[in-house]
């Protein structure tokens, strides 16, 4: 079973996701879409591809050029991964405002799906 890629849109209609991949290298862009592809089309999938984060958040974890490290930041709802965040890692750790930022996505966004 595959899934469907949403990516997260703003109250004025902005794809937060989307326009940080579009700020991205073609090779970088490349590299996680095809990550993405094998989450939609492998689900599940663990480490290390995939983490769990908490509150339902899981990341997308994939090495681009120059040594770079990417993560995006989903949810799974109703067979559909949806894009919250996404960022070039720069510590150890995923930084708790990008955790406090998708978490706020997140439950907009299902605050949205039960209207």
């Amino acid at each position: 079973m595959s899934l469907q890629v949403y990516f997260y849109k703003t109250e004025s209609g902005n794809e937060p996701v989307r326009e940080w991949l579009k700020s991205l290298a073609i090779i970088d862009k490349k590299i996680i879409g095809e990550d993405i592809m094998t989450v939609q089309f492998g689900w599940p999938i663990g480490m290390p591809l995939v983490r769990h984060l908490k509150n339902g958040l899981w990341e997308v974890r994939s090495n681009i050029s120059d040594k770079r490290i990417s993560r995006v930041i989903f949810f799974l709802l109703n067979n559909r991964i949806i894009l919250v965040d996404g960022f070039i890692k720069k510590t150890q750790n995923t930084p708790k405002q990008n955790l406090e930022l998708s978490l706020e996505r997140k439950n907009k966004f299902q605050l949205m799906e039960k209207k």
